[in-house]
């Protein structure tokens, strides 16, 4: 039982994540996993995600957090933080999508990773991308 309990919080304490970049000199933010106890493969594709949505190479980047949202659907972690890790992904996805002009994906992604996890950031993201679509509309800068 206690050797259980430090594992799970062990394991918990692996999975942080917080705010790293803004999105190509948007206001959007970016999510990434500070800590590098984390699975590698996981961190390698969360934090790359994160990278080429920075770089502006957005296809690169959505079919790299489409591996993270992967790799995370098969992790044993902690519950919570598989979903909340899961709600970042999609978001740092959904930022691609918007940046790439694909505001269909884009805001489908943020819908479903507001719904998964509450999120001060991902709530930032869909908000930001609502302005983006509605500015897009009118065909005026916002």
């Amino acid at each position: 039982m206690k050797l259980s309990l430090i594992k799970t919080i062990a394991l918990g304490s692996l999975l942080t994540c917080s705010a790293a970049a803004m999105a190509g000199g948007s206001d959007y933010k970016l999510m990434v996993i500070e800590t590098t106890t984390a699975p590698q493969p996981l961190e390698l594709s969360f934090n790359s995600c994160a990278l080429n949505v920075k770089s502006k190479n957005y296809a690169q980047a959505d079919e790299i957090c489409t591996k993270a949202i992967a790799l995370l659907k098969q992790s044993n972690g902690p519950r919570m933080k598989v979903r909340e890790l899961t709600s970042f992904a999609l978001s740092n996805r959904g930022v691609s999508r918007m940046m790439a002009n694909n505001d269909a994906a884009g805001l489908s992604d943020l819908y479903e990773a507001a719904q998964i996890a509450e999120s001060s950031m991902v709530s930032h993201n869909l908000m930001r991308a609502k302005e983006h679509k509605y500015c897009s509309e009118l065909t005026q800068s916002c």
